[in-house]
């Protein structure tokens, strides 16, 4: 992102139509791999998008004010480097999943999305599972070259192994 555009961000007033928030998203949707949790960061302003009514509230302006602030420091993204291994760090909430593909400490990659229909009403190792699917589904061209470890919570996992069911295709 160059200067201007991070200016822009900075200085784009509170968004008062549907027709302000859909421009403001498109700027910030472009840049949204390199965004961590970025489908639940932006959900309230979502929200708005779909909803008949424009309503803007406190809670829009907090999530507008955490975005700008999120979006004008991105951390720098690495180049993969394949011979050594990837670490996949996954996330599960209940409006979205997401994941950091990084290399050490530095990540290599973002990946966010919102959850839908079912899935919002589905357990949490069932939503941490499908979590780690997309994920790797996601960045396979990077963790097929080699060897990868994911970071889950190991107490929503291990419930996992002892009972879980096999997603179907509703879940992906």
């Amino acid at each position: 992102m160059d200067q201007e555009q991070i200016q822009a961000i900075i200085d784009w007033p509170i968004l008062t139509t549907v027709t302000v928030l859909r421009a403001f998203s498109g700027l910030t949707d472009y840049y949204h791999r390199f965004v961590r949790h970025y489908a639940a960061l932006t959900s309230p302003l979502t929200v708005l998008l779909h909803s008949d009514a424009f309503q803007w509230t406190h809670a829009a302006t907090d999530t507008f004010n955490k975005l700008k602030s999120t979006m004008t420091t991105l951390p720098v993204l690495v180049l993969p480097n394949f011979s050594k291994s990837f670490d996949l760090t996954r996330d599960a909430s209940g409006v979205a999943i997401g994941a950091v593909l990084s290399q050490g400490e530095h990540p290599v990659a973002f990946f966010n999305k919102k959850l839908t229909g079912h899935l919002l009403a589905a357990s949490a190792y069932t939503r941490e599972m499908y979590a780690i699917i997309e994920s790797v589904k996601k960045w396979r061209q990077y963790l097929s070259s080699g060897k990868f470890t994911i970071f889950t919570d190991q107490k929503t996992l291990g419930h996992l192994l002892k009972q879980f069911k096999p997603l179907n295709n509703r879940n992906g």
